[in-house]
């Protein structure tokens, strides 16, 4: 065995820093002034915390030892647990913010969706690396890889976890088009949503982004086929969303969505959760208020501080500098994951490295995205920053998953 020197240590530098930026946003958020207006199962939140992060670090060097030829082996093994899991959780689950996400176990909540993860990348990566390219000609491939992935998202959505059923939907076009799925068809799969986010804005948008997505995929794969395809899914696209606005949604979603294109337009009602997220930033200044001292983060006006608006509480409280750090760690820790992908000879290898890297990607992108009002608010926490146990020991075992490949390349290269 290689000694532990040879562990990709700036990834692991990234991952803790990352943690403890997180435990220093959550001790603020619950045990600071604001604990007075917090019950004490939120100010519980740090302790269990600084446990999952312990427990995670024991794993990630634990999971070292573990050959990588056992998630091979055993990938179809794990998604069927998971799915097991998922149904248990059907029937079993306690309900957290309108989710049933969450089995109970002793003082603590799992999440089997976030374990769901790791199998179904597992078992995604498993299959589509043990096939052929994917091409147009053949696409079966891609076709009951969907369905792996679709299969518990399905179980999400039961569960009333929109945005967990995003993050999965997400590996889909990723999974794909690096097992080879020709470009084309891999815009095509990413257009809807493209184009329902810009139709939000203005119908002309989403009509100008359907002609110009369609011809590009035309130029790229020149398939008459593909191209009408992706005209008639750019159409039917903004014809269902202002459908939506006008005809389907409830008033109170409107006006959310509404609030998502113009904060003011009900400040404290749809629009609160934004205009206080905006406020917290702009408050922070270069250096910030310092810590224990944001106004908003100690006086309760920022909505789930220790979660999914955990980003605002570094940028009241350390600045811009502050926030800085953290988007920097984050795109270190890409930058040098998909490095480590790049590095690696096996096929299963790079693919799960990839899907990691894009789980990671698509909940910082969505979660600061957010809180600046660049998208949605879905509730999607930040990875090894957010208050969440399940969560950070999920991302963290991913992450000891490629460290661990990354670790014995030289053995894995040569295993097909």
């Amino acid at each position: 065995m290689n000694s532990f020197r040879h562990l990709n240590w700036s990834i692991i530098g990234a991952w803790i820093v990352l943690a403890i930026i997180g435990l220093i946003a959550i001790y603020s958020g619950t045990k600071g002034p604001v604990s007075e207006f917090l019950p004490n199962y939120i100010q519980n939140n740090f302790a269990k915390q600084v446990i999952f992060v312990c427990l995670s670090i024991a794993l990630v060097f634990s999971f070292q030892i573990i050959s990588p030829r056992s998630y091979v082996q055993l990938s179809y093994v794990f998604y069927g647990i998971g799915l097991i899991l998922m149904v248990l959780t059907m029937f079993f689950a306690t309900e957290i913010n309108g989710a049933k996400s969450w089995i109970r176990i002793g003082g603590f909540n799992l999440q089997a969706s976030e374990l769901m993860k790791i199998a179904t990348i597992l078992a995604t990566a498993q299959y589509l690396t043990s096939r052929r390219d994917i091409t147009t000609e053949n696409i079966r491939y891609a076709i009951i890889a969907v369905l792996m992935i679709l299969v518990p998202t399905i179980f999400i959505l039961l569960q009333n976890d929109t945005g967990t059923a995003i993050i999965f939907l997400s590996l889909i076009p990723v999974m794909l088009f690096w097992s080879g799925l020709p470009y084309g068809v891999s815009i095509y799969i990413v257009s809807p949503a493209i184009i329902l986010y810009l139709t939000v804005f203005d119908w002309k948008y989403g009509a100008i982004a359907t002609i110009v997505i369609s011809i590009l995929i035309f130029i790229i794969q020149k398939r008459v086929w593909l191209t009408v395809a992706s005209i008639l899914t750019g159409i039917m696209t903004v014809v269902g969303v202002n459908l939506a606005l006008t005809k389907v949604l409830q008033p109170h979603q409107i006006s959310r969505i509404i609030a998502f294109t113009n904060p003011s337009y009900d400040p404290t009602g749809a629009g609160w959760n934004v205009m206080q997220a905006k406020t917290a930033i702009g408050s922070g200044g270069l250096l910030g208020k310092g810590f224990l001292e944001g106004t908003q983060t100690q006086l309760k006006f920022l909505p789930a501080q220790w979660t999914d608006f955990i980003s605002c509480v570094v940028g009241e409280e350390f600045g811009f500098v502050g926030l800085s750090l953290l988007v920097l760690t984050f795109l270190f820790l890409f930058m040098k994951l998909l490095r480590m992908a790049g590095n690696h000879k096996h096929p299963f290898a790079q693919l799960v490295t990839v899907s990691v890297t894009a789980v990671y990607f698509i909940h910082f992108v969505i979660n600061i995205g957010s809180a600046t009002a660049l998208l949605p608010v879905i509730g999607i926490p930040l990875p090894f920053v957010s208050y969440g146990g399940s969560a950070f020991l999920t991302n963290s075992l991913m992450l000891a998953i490629c460290l661990n490949m990354d670790y014995h390349k030289r053995e894995f290269s040569i295993y097909r």
